[in-house]
């Protein structure tokens, strides 16, 4: 069993002080047939600009996150799904310096077309063993070992 000290590390390293606006940001782990995960890399320009991360975004003022996701997935990568094809599988919640991060993630394995980065992201699908291999935002990190147990 982990220590406190190594589960604060992971959570940025700071208890609840104080407080922070909290962000809701959905992500989903789209998973192909040959269970390969889609990773997307942020953009220049971007926060965290370079690293790997689940697709997702930001829901809009009162929309669910499931709804915000199939948005999103269109958007951003050209893709069509419903909200019944996406699973809640965990989530991260991270203390960043400015704001606090709940971040939701879902597993996909049904959509329509081929998923391209339409904003300019590259896109990378990746063993579920090898996704630690790739650099991601910190609150990303503890959903890896759940992800790599499910697939």
């Amino acid at each position: 069993m982990k220590g406190c000290e190594e589960v604060l590390a992971h959570r940025g390293g700071q208890e609840a002080g104080d407080p922070l606006p909290v962000v809701l940001v959905v992500a989903v782990a789209l998973v192909d047939v040959d269970g390969r995960v889609l990773l997307a890399q942020r953009p220049a320009g971007k926060p965290m600009a370079g690293l790997w991360e689940f697709p997702g975004g930001k829901p809009k003022d009162d929309e669910a996150p499931e709804a915000a996701l199939v948005r999103e997935l269109e958007e951003e990568l050209g893709i069509d799904t419903s909200e019944s094809c996406l699973a809640p599988l965990t989530f991260a919640s991270y203390r960043y310096e400015r704001f606090h991060l709940l971040m939701p993630l879902y597993v996909c394995r049904v959509w329509n077309g081929t998923a391209r980065g339409k904003e300019g992201q590259n896109l990378k699908w990746v063993r579920p063993e090898r996704l630690g291999d790739y650099p991601m935002p910190p609150a990303d990190a503890p959903l890896i070992p759940v992800l790599q147990e499910l697939l």
